[in-house]
């Protein structure tokens, strides 16, 4: 049986760590592969993609692609409040690898990022992705973006900017959705078993991961039963 090799990364700490931005803004990004067969995959490699590359090389892995969860230039690159953060562009020119992202991200990562189609696998709700023997499985969870995509792989949930153990990503954006995001929180993750874990896009909390049943316990976003009484506390957040 293949060996699961899962790494958390902190930005400005763990990674672009002279990068006032990164620190600033906390991202997490994570490494998922086979450590058996040397292989992963980068989620969300923006800031500093040459060092991330570098980290899987001296844990002895070769990058095999890139999941993304969103096209937020802090998680794929690109410009933000008057900055350039580094991201997909300057990775692919490390290493000609596929980019994973959910379909209807296409032309939102290609406009934000700075990548052509060609780079880009399109993906739907619950297919696949597979690196090495370890599959992780895509779950579509719009609402902070039409496009934004979780990963569940062997019984964690890589988040992104869709669920923080405390809160959730913002629904007053370019192409958020308040309802969407209700619907993804309740019925796309809500519904998966206690015991997953859940790591989540930015450090926004004490602690970087959690138990989905202790995220349900003391996260209020996950506390309304219904969509009117979800878009009356936080539809406008």
């Amino acid at each position: 049986m293949s060996e699961l090799y899962f790494r958390q990364l902190l930005s400005g700490r763990e990674f672009a760590a002279a990068d006032p931005l990164a620190r600033q803004m906390v991202n997490f990004a994570y490494l998922i592969g086979d450590r058996e067969a040397g292989v992963a995959l980068a989620v969300d490699p923006a800031y500093a993609p040459g060092e991330i590359v570098d980290l899987l090389a001296a844990d002895g892995m070769g990058l095999a692609g890139v999941l993304l969860t969103h096209y937020h230039s802090d998680h794929a690159g690109g410009e933000m409040m008057g900055f350039t953060i580094a991201g997909l562009a300057e990775l692919l020119e490390l290493a000609s690898v596929p980019v994973h992202v959910q379909a209807e991200e296409v032309p939102w990562v290609e406009r934000g990022a700075g990548v052509g189609t060609g780079d880009l696998v399109a993906h739907g709700s619950d297919e696949v992705v597979q690196v090495g023997e370890v599959e992780v499985r895509l779950i579509h969870t719009p609402g902070h973006t039409p496009g934004s995509q979780c990963f569940l792989v062997d019984g964690r949930l890589v988040a992104g900017d869709t669920l923080f153990l405390n809160g959730c990503g913002r629904t007053d954006l370019p192409g958020s959705d308040p309802e969407a995001m209700y619907d993804s929180l309740q019925n796309r993750l809500g519904r998966l078993p206690g015991e997953t874990w859940v790591y989540p896009g930015h450090l926004y909390s004490q602690d970087p991961a959690a138990a989905l049943e202790d995220v349900r316990r003391s996260n209020p976003v996950l506390a309304p039963r219904s969509a009117e009484e979800w878009l009356a506390l936080f539809g406008g957040a």
